[in-house]
């Protein structure tokens, strides 16, 4: 008997039968559209109000939200924005780039890591572009585009370290961006982070910015294990902002230490600017946050950091597994300002029994003092079959969340589903799928380092998810990876 004949309609039906939602997908970019043709994915997006505009590691296509039609005839590379403005320091391919729609302001943002160190390269670079409306196809449309040179806050004496995994949010003073540092002669061992301040006032002008101000954790970092490292900006959700005067907030996991295998605990960080004074700006944390007990996805004491332990049908032989990215809290750190109380939302890959399966494990955080605190939480794992990975979640206007992920077994190939819930009636999560993939990645354990689950700026209540998965066996020098954009809308809101 074919097992994974046998299988899969099992997931299937396990995550339809119960399901009241309708979810209608569009193709995204694939590997015969990216012009660089890569092999790692990083799909995320963000929907806006006219269209919806999707990045894979080095290259960005928008599609027509009703149509799913390309807005470009080609896929854009990354440096396109930079390239049009002749940024010289932002035009060599770029990867860990993040795409957001700013809903106080409706425009669109991109940023992106570029640059390799002296003495062959001028050094490392963050790209931000943000455009000047919010229609791709206006005949208008342009890029403001601005360049951040990021090795003042990445040396350390002789070291320049490398800026890996940058996150970037959007809040009412500053475009935030955070990235990991590693040290490169120590096999780009996590070592500390940075953060840094965006001039966004200016920036959604195309007027000339004010210096970025950026900040380094340890100040002087050693080549040990940063175990606090990816913080998450918050990234606003909806179009009423927080009070004024609202620090913006970052959180971070917080592996475990020693010889623990789990942790109870995630972090807080909290930076104000001061774009006038800029010596008054201060950059505070970590302050420890208490959840319920965790171990992080694939979590390895000796290697925390190496968190490949997905498996799927070709694992048996290839003896590949895909990577959970279990060592740090997912992309967004999603936060929606309601009338009486402000709710912030983060997700992660987390162990759930001892064969190392994973799932899904949420938090809704709320400001108490000078810390948070967990309002929710809970842990997505409906089975005892199959991984789920690489999460990524959003609130709409009436409090309920959509979670998407990965799932993937050594039964299942690679596929995408979401779960939902209501934070105000405290329901159970409902687990839908979104699409059953047909083959495996056999040669390389990239998989999405992250993906994006984003609320529509229009009627604040359909949810849009991007997410890859496969049709044919990619092997050997093959590149057959392809993405899947999703929409739907949850009862209850009109």
């Amino acid at each position: 008997m074919n097992l994974k004949a046998l299988i899969a309609p099992l997931f299937l039906s396990a995550v339809v039968s119960t399901a009241q939602v309708t979810v209608t997908t569009f193709e995204g970019i694939d590997a015969s559209t990216d012009p660089l043709s890569v092999y790692r994915v990083d799909p995320n997006g963000a929907v806006g109000t006219k269209q919806y505009l999707e990045w894979v590691d080095q290259a960005y296509q928008g599609f027509d939200k009703v149509t799913g039609a390309q807005i470009w005839t080609q896929t854009q590379k990354a440096s396109t924005p930079f390239v049009q403005n002749n940024l010289t320091d932002c035009e060599t391919s770029g990867g860990n780039g993040v795409i957001l729609f700013d809903h106080l302001a409706l425009r669109w943002i991109i940023g992106v890591r570029v640059g390799s160190p002296p003495p062959n390269g001028k050094g490392y670079f963050y790209c931000v572009a943000v455009s000047n409306t919010d229609d791709l196809t206006a005949s208008n449309f342009a890029w403001y585009t601005y360049e951040v040179a990021l090795d003042p806050i990445l040396t350390v004496g002789s070291l320049v370290g490398y800026p890996d995994y940058p996150r970037l949010a959007t809040w009412p003073d500053a475009y935030y961006a955070t990235f990991d540092l590693q040290n490169p002669s120590s096999g780009f061992r996590t070592v500390g982070v940075a953060v840094c301040a965006l001039d966004r006032n200016h920036m959604l002008t195309g007027a000339v910015a004010n210096p970025a101000q950026c900040f380094r954790y340890p100040q002087m970092p050693n080549n040990v294990n940063f175990l606090q490292h990816t913080l998450l900006p918050a990234d606003i959700d909806g179009t009423t902002p927080p009070p004024t005067g609202t620090v913006e907030s970052f959180v971070s996991i917080q592996n475990p230490t020693g010889t623990n295998t789990s942790s109870t605990q995630l972090n807080l960080w909290q930076m104000h600017v001061d774009w006038n004074t800029p010596a008054n700006t201060t950059f505070t944390g970590p302050t420890p946050i208490t959840v319920a007990a965790y171990t992080p996805g694939c979590y390895i004491v000796s290697s925390p950091t190496n968190t490949y332990c997905v498996p799927e049908p070709s694992s048996s032989t290839t003896h590949d597994y895909i990577d959970s990215v279990g060592d740090r809290l997912m992309h967004r750190f999603a936060f929606r300002q309601f009338p009486n109380y402000q709710s912030y939302l983060v997700s992660q890959s987390v162990a759930v029994n001892s064969t190392r399966q994973t799932g899904i494990r949420w938090y809704e955080l709320e400001p108490s003092g000078s810390t948070m605190t967990v309002a929710n939480y809970g842990t997505i794992s409906p089975d005892n079959k199959y991984f789920r990975f690489v999460p990524s979640l959003a609130q709409d206007k009436v409090g309920n969340v959509a979670i998407g992920y990965s799932g993937s077994s050594s039964a299942l190939h690679p596929s995408i589903a979401g779960s939902y819930l209501n934070l105000p009636s405290n329901s159970n999560p409902t687990e839908f799928l979104i699409l059953m993939g047909s083959a495996d990645v056999e040669n390389t354990s990239f998989w999405g380092g992250y993906t994006s689950m984003t609320v529509d700026p229009v009627d604040d209540c359909t949810f849009w998810y991007v997410n890859e998965y496969l049709t044919t066996n990619q092997a050997g020098s093959t590149r057959t990876w392809r993405t899947r954009l999703a929409n739907f809308k949850l009862r209850g809101c009109q």
